[in-house]
């Protein structure tokens, strides 16, 4: 099965360089006009519940069913959530939370370890689900990108290098063994 994993438009704090993660925010005027419709027309896409996405979903996917799966929402990064690194560069808890590789838990949200594992089981049920199709769209977060690549992705990479922009993602082959093997980069942007 080949599965499009997709990040979602930018966002008015995306572009001051904020973290979002459970925050609700729209895509910007300049995310919005930044994404072109896709070239063709799934029946249905997954998406995180968050706005941004369910935004981005609409417009590269205008005639598909949107799939809201709430396990697909970004990394809640509790306290940080909203404020850039350059206003928390003296924050004791973003300085131990960044210095320990970002992988501990964020003070009132998640850590890496649970993240992961929540989005590694949403895209199991997904195909479960899909089995037997030979599509499957997901749009969420670079967040869910990354965590999910991380521990599926072939030819194995480190968390952060399977970082992709805003409204840009893999083309992937989902394998027997759940295993996720890279086909191409894409971009939905004009």
């Amino acid at each position: 099965m080949r599965v499009w994993l997709i990040r979602h438009g930018m966002t008015a704090n995306g572009e001051q360089g904020r973290y979002q993660g459970r925050l609700d925010d729209a895509l910007s005027e300049a995310g919005r006009a930044a994404l072109r419709a896709a070239d063709f027309s799934p029946a249905h896409v997954y998406v995180s519940p968050a706005r941004r996405a369910r935004e981005t979903a609409a417009i590269l996917f205008p005639g598909a069913e949107r799939r809201v799966v709430p396990a697909l929402r970004e990394m809640d990064f509790g306290l940080f959530e909203g404020r850039s690194w350059r206003e928390m560069e003296k924050d004791a808890a973003y300085r131990a939370w960044v210095d320990g590789g970002c992988v501990g838990r964020c003070p009132n949200g998640e850590d890496k370890a649970v993240y992961t594992a929540r989005v590694n089981a949403a895209f199991s049920a997904i195909l479960a689900r899909e089995r037997g199709n030979a599509e499957l769209v997901i749009v969420a977060h670079g967040g869910t990108q990354m965590a999910l690549l991380e521990s599926r992705g072939e030819p194995a990479r480190a968390y952060w290098q399977w970082q992709r922009p805003c409204g840009c993602g893999w083309l992937l082959e989902a394998e027997a063994d759940g295993s996720l093997r890279v086909l191409e980069e894409v971009g939905f942007l004009r």
